[in-house]
């Protein structure tokens, strides 16, 4: 319901995800007068679609370590994350019924592995604070003059302070399509340039990715290099992880180096390790070309799978090449990697020469391919870029620009790898924003410096 000019809250936060949820929620708790403003039909879309729809809440990994996964902005979110980190969240989940597990990589997710117990704890705690709300309510232009006036899709609103929770510009079908950049900058906020992270890769041999579409490839090793995939030496392929959160940096032309799991998609490669590695190869594309070898037995050296392949071509040199390979690869895979070495699938074992069999080492321990680019930023996960962190106060989650505007989770220049960091950041930074916008507003001297208007 559109509000009367005098009717003014406390604190008006745009957007209704993790981070406008928490921060909704910590304001009305501390007695602050609050609306939240969601343009979509509901609250907590993204989270209802994270981790696959179990919610990977947050991770156990140790403080230290969990700001790595942030890259170089990374230590902005100290302040946050010493309110309100791991413990407190867990905690607050306990009160409202939501018990938690740990699982591989730290990850921990509710027992019920259902995101839906999330979002309802986050509706509960609003509705006990009384925060009021407003969905299909879409922000279409914000003005400073005492207070903010919100315009939007069902009216005009008007605050002593405004939180920005707004998201990124990925998923867009959950409502985070980049309004609050828009806002930002109209108040005089600079953007650092928005890229897509954690998003899947186009390659240029598509074909080829193509011919394994749907394969799933387990404990392998996928290299990021600066140049074209056949100018790369396969023997600078690492053994070692170089990513976010690693204790040690590639060397150029490694640009990251990562082992797990990874999939063929129609139109390239995707799944957890190329997922890490997606942001860092986005930033190097725009000064190199970039290539990505894949070794599918990194457990071996060259001389080790040299030495397996001989005696299993020994041993079996009457049956059918193809079928000897079936432990090396998937199934799917084997018609097309013989068909790169140029060796028929119907030799048999003891028909494969010298040449044919270093081919064949070559593809398991370097299979190429050149990256064309990433999908869109709408297919990515996360949203890299964002306000600029140097013009917020992470103290507080306060403009240095404008008294009284505050942001919080995506919508800043803040993004981490897989694994709980992402939502982490969201509830920290949305607890500490809630809380300071609430504090700010009920400050008497705030109505007096605004220009004397009260609710």
């Amino acid at each position: 319901m559109p509000q009367d000019v005098q009717t003014v809250f406390d604190v008006i936060v745009v957007g209704g995800g993790a981070s406008g949820l928490m921060a909704a929620g910590r304001a009305g708790e501390l007695g602050a007068q609050v609306l939240l403003l969601e343009k979509t039909d509901s609250c907590g879309k993204k989270i209802m679609v994270s981790g696959k729809t179990r919610c990977n809440l947050t991770n156990a990994a140790a403080l230290h370590d969990f700001i790595a996964m942030y890259g170089v902005n990374g230590r902005f979110l100290y302040s946050a994350f010493h309110r309100f980190f791991r413990p407190e969240l867990l905690s607050f989940l306990e009160r409202y019924g939501v018990a938690t597990k740990v699982e591989r990589g730290g990850r921990i997710f509710p027992v019920s592995d259902d995101a839906r117990d999330v979002v309802r704890v986050l509706e509960k705690y609003i509705d006990d604070h009384k925060v009021q709300r407003e969905l299909q309510a879409k922000a279409t232009a914000i003005k400073k003059d005492g207070f903010f006036a919100i315009s939007t899709s069902r009216g005009d609103y008007f605050a002593k302070t405004l939180i920005l929770a707004t998201g990124g510009a990925s998923w867009p079908q959950t409502g985070s399509a980049g309004d609050g950049y828009k806002i930002s900058a109209a108040l005089g906020h600079r953007i650092a340039p928005l890229k897509p992270a954690l998003v899947p890769l186009l390659v240029e041999e598509e074909a080829l990715a193509a011919a394994m579409q749907g394969v799933s490839l387990r404990n392998v090793r996928a290299t990021a290099f600066q140049g074209k995939a056949h100018e790369i030496d396969a023997l600078l392929t690492p053994q070692v992880n170089y990513g976010r959160g690693e204790k040690k940096s590639p060397r150029p032309p490694i640009i990251e180096s990562r082992f797990g799991e990874m999939l063929f998609t129609h139109f390239g490669l995707g799944g957890p390790i190329i997922l890490l590695m997606s942001l860092a190869i986005v930033e190097a594309l725009a000064a190199t070309p970039v290539s990505i070898l894949i070794d599918l037995k990194p457990a071996l050296t060259r001389t080790q799978l040299r030495l397996r392949l001989q005696k299993d071509l020994d041993s079996a040199g009457k049956r059918k090449i193809i079928t000897i390979m079936k432990e090396y690869l998937p199934g799917k895979m084997l018609a097309t990697c013989l068909a790169l070495a140029g060796i028929s699938p119907e030799k048999t074992g003891h028909q494969v020469n010298a040449l044919e069999r270093e081919k064949i080492i070559e593809l398991l321990k370097a299979l190429r391919f050149n990256v064309k680019a990433p999908l869109p930023l709408a297919k990515a996960i996360v949203t890299a870029g964002g306000v600029t962190l140097a013009e917020i106060d992470p103290r507080t989650m306060a403009s240095r620009l404008v008294p009284g505007l505050y942001f919080c989770g995506e919508i800043m220049d803040i993004d981490a790898d897989t694994g709980g960091y992402n939502l982490q950041a969201a509830f920290s930074t949305g607890y500490v924003a809630g809380e300071s916008a609430a504090q700010y507003s009920m400050n008497p001297d705030v109505c007096k410096l605004n220009g004397g208007l009260r609710a």
